[in-house]
């Protein structure tokens, strides 16, 4: 799973080669939601009934899918296929600070709350303000990346609180999730699929790949693993996607780092352990922060 996500990166870098990033966003959510339906019939899952919660999934979908996927898609047309990868991880990072600052899901301890100020200089080192000349494309290449963590991190304190205490199946929620993002873009379509187009089988495969496997079955996957091994299990992705997109992007694309965003990568996977409380200084802490 963490082999195909952290290729998403890659996959959306060739892509572009061909077509434009509203393409890539629209072929990504039709794709996904065709692969998570025909699931969803072969397993015969009924839909939820209320209108109420077909709204929270249109919320989700635009926080989950269509920005964050957008935004990445849109970022690497300025930045590295790595880069993209790294600022993905700081998804656990803006998630903590949301559901304690916004959506009171969660309280952090002093622990937490170190890990996030980690997540946060990692971003700063990694963002080199020191090599900053101008806001050029570069610069708002890797904004756009924060900002799609951000709406992750939106995305997720929005489910734990509106759908994660209703008893629908994960199949089901994944589905609703990327079979509202196709919808969306099947209504943005006169936006975002029409265009000119320059396909070879490197953008078509790449296509495919992030369309059917990184957005329709490694959603599925995300919910088996997630039964199978808890939430620990799944934590462990979020570690391993980075590696994945800088090895990928350097050995199959010819990428190259400087040395400050392996170093900010490595202070942002430090600072995830202590929010995951995988890491922490001497017993738990009793004292909390948040509501």
């Amino acid at each position: 799973m963490a082999l195909v996500w952290g290729g998403s990166f890659l996959f959306m870098k060739v892509a572009l080669e061909g077509v434009s990033f509203g393409q890539v966003l629209w072929s990504r959510e039709i794709l996904g939601a065709l692969t998570l339906g025909a699931i969803l019939l072969i397993g015969r899952y009924k839909l939820p009934r209320e209108p109420k919660v077909w709204a929270h999934f249109v919320v989700i979908a635009l926080l989950n899918s269509v920005i964050p996927h957008g935004l990445f898609a849109w970022s690497q047309l300025h930045i590295s296929s790595s880069l993209a990868g790294i600022y993905n991880s700081t998804t656990p990072i803006a998630t903590a600070i949301l559901a304690v600052a916004l959506f009171r899901v969660e309280r952090l301890t002093l622990n937490q709350f170190f890990g996030v100020a980690l997540g946060i200089i990692g971003v700063i080192v990694i963002i080199a303000p020191w090599q900053i000349a101008d806001f050029g494309g570069s610069f708002w290449g890797q904004v756009a990346c924060i900002a799609a963590a951000i709406s992750y991190g939106f995305a997720i304190g929005y489910m734990r609180k509106f759908i994660s205490h209703r008893p629908i199946p994960g199949i089901t929620v994944a589905f609703m999730n990327i079979g509202m993002s196709g919808a969306i873009m099947l209504l943005l379509t006169p936006f975002f699929a029409i265009g000119p187009v320059d396909l070879s089988w490197q953008v078509v495969g790449s296509l495919l790949l992030l369309g059917a496997l990184g957005t329709g079955i490694a959603y599925y996957w995300n919910i088996n693993v997630l039964r199978a091994w808890g939430p620990t299990g799944v934590s462990t992705v979020t570690y391993v996607i980075p590696v994945i997109a800088v090895g990928l992007g350097v050995i199959v694309l010819g990428e190259t780092l400087h040395w400050y965003e392996p170093v900010g990568a490595a202070i942002i996977l430090i600072g995830i352990l202590f929010t995951q409380q995988k890491l922490r200084f001497g017993s738990r802490s009793t004292v909390v922060l948040g509501q």
